[in-house]
């Protein structure tokens, strides 16, 4: 009875460990997580972002975002944590082990007469003679006395110096910390015991995996549905326009997925009618347009729709239920265009190239979705080279604002961006009519956007010059600055109602055949992965080029301080094409900001594959003036005769140090600093 009682009062025990174990990391990371999360939360100060409330910190904000599932969930178990530990602490308490010494209040090893003298203190204090008290005689009879018990019988306190027990060497004993009520039924502890086992070592981790399979079949890493990525893969094609990209957008499954209700029809109608403008549709035949529109799944009509009331900032005309599914909408959006942003970019043709139309396209609906833009506003129109929508991501810009601004014959957002503090001061407030508090939300939106440039080299490591089927390595050196000294920062973006990172899309691609030779996503919020990831390819880059510590070490210092001032080095392989010159454009485009995308033009010159020895880009043009007769006997040979190159290497290498003398291109590899796009102005670059 005794030991059931000992394992019962262990089960409480055996509940903290088994909670403590995941709850206690849990925990840990969901506050790492939160005070990433607060560090990274640089954001715009202007009234308009103010007005929106998305950023306000009031005491019922704070509440709503805490009082999620998990978080609930976290905090009542650690209030159960609370209860065990104080309930063990307790029952630790009533729970002593016999010490016999310790309750007569002697050391161990204490002489006979020391032990008779502090058994007559204690007997004059506890004695039921004495001490009329109840719990005063219970502790006489079961502790007192049986103490003195113990260490006056010769045999009996020998067992306890010995082996700990008056009654000497105990029996192993084992237990199980269940509660006494499951080991106390007649008749049917057995079979309960059992059920116990098997539900809480068989059933319940069973359960627990096979929920974690079902989620992790249905979803990616990145917590989008597989069905979405088959879609969005399905759909993809290289003639993909950035007016067609939105089509695709919404045939994710995650948006499928939200209801459709009846009460949806009349506020949707009032929608339709005011975003029609925007839908592509064909005005000769518009009735027959908006049956078609219609005839859509719901789901599909009820997503563009929320969309394009974005897009458009229609959204009084919601309902509250439909308030809620536009919000659902806009918060999975970035994770849904990241994937179809991927999907454009994944290896398509035969050299792994992606598709560079599409790729612009999702990063226009991505920008235009963040800084709710009509993606109509990027055409060029009333003057506005670039369209009327870099302007209309500013605070307080309208189309009569828009109106007033082209009078004044400025064509582009860069030439307003690259204004004076005083000029553009002077033409808001005389030209335009803004107050000095308006121009002020200006300025400072205008500070908070970033500045962009890039730097590209690409080379063979190790060798002369670019050829055939080499495997070409791209160092590119991204650098963003922003007027109010700030480097990562959340965008502008008001009407957008959750906190949006800016992320930047790196490709280089070749615009004449459609095709992106190499893609990375950038991002600034990270200083500590940018500043690993550039130490690491620093490294292996100065290992390959034989270089010792001491230059490798300078090397990455010199990166690293780059990396601090708001650089970072993107690294990438691809396979050089075949022979010839290509006129290629390195892009750099947000998915969160209008107008700040750069590109600049990489001429690329790639040499025909020759033996070895003979890797300059030179060996291309001079092998021209050969005889044809002499370079098919050369292929013949070098084919029939494996050993006809090793022959005749020492003259290949002196032929290759005379044609290096006559001065002819020593590398394949171009370097140059990029441009804004709107500032290219050469037709050849672009599509």
């Amino acid at each position: 009875m005794a030991a059931s009682e000992e394992n019962s009062a262990l089960f409480p025990i055996f509940i903290l460990t088994i909670m403590a174990l995941p709850l206690v990391p849990y925990t840990i990371l969901k506050l790492c997580r939160a005070t990433s999360k607060k560090t990274k939360s640089i954001h715009c100060e202007c009234s308009v972002c103010s007005r929106s409330g998305k950023y306000r910190k009031s005491i019922f904000k704070r509440i709503s975002n805490f009082s999620t599932w998990s978080n609930l969930t976290v905090v009542l178990l650690w209030v159960i944590l609370g209860v065990l530990v104080y309930y063990i602490k307790h029952i630790s308490r009533e729970i002593q082990v016999f010490e016999p010494f310790s309750i007569l209040g002697l050391e161990p090893g204490a002489s006979d007469s020391e032990i008779k003298k502090a058994y007559r203190r204690l007997s004059i204090q506890y004695h039921p003679d004495k001490n009329p008290d109840p719990e005063a005689n219970k502790y006489f009879v079961e502790s007192i006395s049986k103490a003195y018990q113990a260490l006056t019988d010769p045999i009996s306190r020998e067992n306890f110096e010995k082996y700990g027990h008056p009654d000497g060497r105990q029996g192993f004993q084992m237990g199980i910390a269940l509660p006494q009520f499951l080991l106390n039924i007649d008749g049917a502890s057995g079979g309960i015991l059992l059920l116990w086992i098997v539900g809480v070592c068989i059933l319940l981790p069973l359960v627990i995996a096979v929920v974690y399979l079902s989620r992790s079949s249905k979803y990616t890493g990145n917590y989008v549905m597989h069905q979405t990525l088959s879609a969005y893969y399905y759909f993809m094609k290289p003639s993909l326009a950035p007016s067609k990209v939105m089509d695709v957008f919404i045939k994710a499954a995650e948006y499928m997925e939200i209801p459709v209700r009846r009460t949806d029809g009349e506020p949707l109608q009032k929608v339709f009618m005011s975003v029609r403008s925007e839908l592509n549709l064909d005005l000769k035949n518009i009735k027959q347009e908006q049956a078609k529109f219609w005839k859509q799944h719901p789901a599909l009509v009820k997503t563009q729709l929320l969309i394009q009331a974005q897009l458009t900032r229609e959204t009084e005309a919601l309902s509250p239920e439909l308030q809620h599914d536009f919000k659902r909408v806009l918060e999975l959006a970035p994770r849904l265009l990241e994937e179809l942003m991927k999907m454009a970019v994944i290896p398509r043709t035969t050299q792994g190239h992606g598709w560079l139309r599409p790729a612009i396209g999702v990063l226009e609906l991505s920008q235009c979705i963040v800084q709710a833009v009509p993606l109509s506003t990027r055409k060029a129109t009333g003057g506005f080279t670039e369209g009327a929508a870099p302007f209309l991501q500013l605070p307080h810009f309208n189309e009569a604002i828009m109106k007033k601004l082209a009078r004044k014959k400025v064509r582009t957002f860069q030439e307003f961006r690259d204004m004076s503090l005083d000029e553009r001061n002077e033409l808001l407030t005389h030209a335009v009519g803004f107050s000095a508090a308006e121009v002020q939300d200006v300025e400072m939106v205008l500070d908070m956007m970033p500045s962009l440039t890039l730097e590209v080299t690409c080379e063979t490591e190790g060798e002369e010059g670019i050829q055939e089927a080499d495997i070409v390595t791209v160092h590119t050196w991204v650098n963003l600055k922003r007027t109010n000294g700030l480097i990562g920062a959340l965008p502008h973006a008001p009407r957008y109602p959750f906190h949006k990172e800016e992320n930047f899309w790196f490709l280089l691609a070749d615009p004449n055949s459609n095709n992106v030779w190499f893609s990375q996503k950038v991002t600034f919020m990270d200083e500590a992965t940018a500043i690993t990831a550039a130490s690491k390819a620093i490294e292996e880059t100065m290992e390959g080029a034989g270089a010792n510590v001491k230059e490798t070490s300078k090397a990455v210092r010199e990166a690293l301080e780059r990396v601090k001032k708001g650089s970072q080095l993107l690294m990438g392989k691809f396979q050089a094409p075949a022979e010839g010159n290509y006129n290629l454009i390195c892009y750099l485009l947000c998915d969160s900001w209008i107008g700040c995308d750069v590109k600049t033009s990489l001429k690329l010159k790639v040499s025909k594959r020759t033996r070895a020895g003979t890797r300059g880009g030179h060996v291309a043009e001079e092998g021209a003036t050969l005889e044809d007769g002499a370079e098919e006997e050369e292929e013949i040979e070098e084919e029939e005769y494996d050993d006809y190159e090793s022959e005749y290497s020492e003259d290949e290498e002196d032929n290759k140090q005379d044609r290096n003398k006559k001065g002819a291109v020593a590398n394949g590899s171009v370097h140059r600093k990029g441009s804004r796009s709107s500032s290219e102005g050469s037709g050849s670059d672009e599509e």
